[in-house]
């Protein structure tokens, strides 16, 4: 058998390769697991589904996220969950301006949209866990006063690592930082 080129991808378990022998997935001929299922696959099947299963307002919300991630891909943009939470956000804002004017319909529809693209974004922190991340980057960058706000806002969104809006961090920071 003839040696599998670097960074090929392999079925692991298969064959005699160099990959390790792992029960599911995909392994790399240097031995690196690669995730089974990609986010922009899992729409893709999800959306699949739901066209076979004639839920037509998901096919509609599943199309435009499909579309979204595959545009981020294309521009070079990996990060697929600020890609979701950009697009929750972009349903959240419309559905307030919808309600605004008076349209409590298409308000709920946005709201639909943004209740599937959730399904795919990682679990939310909870506001015990985002108090503890900032009151490390609290300590650890010395903050004192609110104009170190920038200093504790950037440490602690890179420990949040997307798992909670700015909004969120900024406002606990600011607890922090006056308390």
């Amino acid at each position: 058998m003839g040696a599998i080129p670097e960074g090929a991808r392999t079925r692991a378990g298969v064959g005699d390769g160099p990959g390790p022998s792992v029960a599911s997935g995909w392994a790399r001929a240097d031995g690196r697991i690669i995730e089974a299922v990609e986010l922009a696959d899992r729409v893709k099947q999800d959306l699949t589904a739901a066209m076979k299963a004639g839920e037509k307002s998901r096919v509609s919300a599943l199309r435009l996220v499909l579309s979204e991630l595959q545009k981020a891909a294309k521009e070079g943009d990996g990060d697929e969950v600020a890609v979701l939470r950009r697009e929750r956000k972009r349903r959240h804002e419309s559905a307030t301006a919808f309600r605004g004017g008076g349209r409590p319909e298409l308000a709920e529809a946005e709201e639909a949209e943004a209740q599937v693209i959730e399904a795919y974004l990682p679990a939310e922190l909870s506001d015990d866990e985002l108090r503890a991340i900032v009151a490390e980057a609290v300590a650890e960058t010395g903050a004192t006063s609110p104009r170190d706000m920038g200093q504790v806002m950037k440490a602690s969104m890179a420990r949040v690592d997307g798992r909670a809006d700015g909004k969120r961090v900024s406002a606990l920071a600011q607890e922090a930082l006056r308390g």
